[in-house]
């Protein structure tokens, strides 16, 4: 598979990764046994950015990649992320820790449960308001020296934040929402980033699925998955995003390929330092999104697409939710 470079100077990872959230938690019923065949099958055809967290489960995620990455260590590029705790309860209580101390902690509850000795890639979840960025920044910088981290990163962080940041230790890579119907960050973060030198980590660029059409309508979803309830997903939003999906469709078949490659294409033409990381829990899925990588876009194909998939109605998340980007 084609590769790419994270950052300016930074590691060299597949074109496209592998979100594997679903896998564990969010998106409704799981399949262990289908979940372990699709990191496998990624690994055989050269998707070695593996993409997790300590809190999707929480921890049933890692572990499971843990598992499905035992004997090939060697063959992944593997990034997980802290900051996001959850407390058990009806609902579970979130909350967000970016002190030093829990850096430390959560780092090596991940280690245990990836089994493994060092992460390739660690990013701060959210942003913790109550924390300076450059006493988090400078914990995780420890774990590097330490050699139980290789390169760092952020999630859903302001532009501000990620300067203050980087100012402290190298970020390596910065993840977010990005995709033809996400595209806030082009306005600030992105030129942030590539000031900087640092890479744009793409989730979500498929539209939690929507733009690929796996699904039209909350109906279609298992029971437990949070789309059900998303802002982009119901009500009049939900109409108005059905109609830029039927676009995506349409274009799609004028290429001869399927909606969710034409997203995952325009998203990678926007730039050599931005790595798309769909998530899926398929081992068909998984196929058709590294199909992808063999898409070339016009310039006049990515601006017309661009021109006529306009940004999605609704937020991401529920208002709590957005709370916690952007900071």
């Amino acid at each position: 598979m084609q590769k790419r470079t994270l950052g300016a100077n930074g590691p060299e990872v597949s074109a496209i990764g592998l979100g594997c959230m679903g896998m564990s938690a969010f998106y409704g019923a799981t399949d262990e046994a289908e979940a372990l065949r699709t990191i496998t099958r990624a690994l055989d055809l050269g998707c070695n950015f593996l993409d997790t967290s300590d809190m999707y489960g929480p921890h049933t995620n890692e572990e499971l990649v843990g598992r499905a990455i035992s004997g090939r260590r060697d063959e992944v590029f593997l990034a997980t992320k802290f900051g996001i705790t959850i407390e058990p309860g009806d609902p579970p209580k979130r909350s967000i820790n970016g002190t030093p101390e829990y850096v430390r902690s959560a780092c090596e509850g991940s280690l245990q449960r990836l089994g493994v000795d060092h992460i390739d890639l660690y990013y701060q979840h959210r942003v913790d308001p109550r924390t300076p960025i450059e006493e988090t920044v400078g914990a995780m910088a420890e774990l590097v020296e330490e050699g139980k981290v290789r390169h760092l990163g952020l999630s859903e962080a302001g532009a501000e934040t990620i300067r203050r940041a980087h100012s402290v230790h190298p970020i390596t890579a910065v993840q977010t929402e990005y995709s033809l119907w996400t595209r806030d960050i082009e306005a600030e973060i992105l030129p942030t980033l590539r000031e900087l030198g640092i890479a744009l980590v793409a989730y979500s660029p498929l539209g939690r699925g929507f733009l690929s059409g796996r699904f039209s309508s909350p109906e279609d979803l298992d029971d437990g998955d949070f789309r059900k309830y998303g802002p982009r997903f119901t009500g009049q939003n939900l109409e108005s995003n059905r109609r830029l999906a039927e676009r995506v469709k349409e274009i799609a078949e004028e290429k001869g390929i399927t909606p969710g490659q034409l997203a995952l294409a325009w998203v990678l033409g926007r730039g050599e330092d931005i790595v798309p990381i769909p998530g899926t829990k398929r081992v068909s899925y998984l196929e058709e999104n590294l199909g992808a990588a063999d898409v070339a876009l016009s310039a006049e194909d990515a601006e017309r697409i661009a021109q006529e998939i306009p940004a999605a109605a609704g937020d991401r998340y529920d208002p709590a939710g957005m709370t916690t980007v952007g900071l």
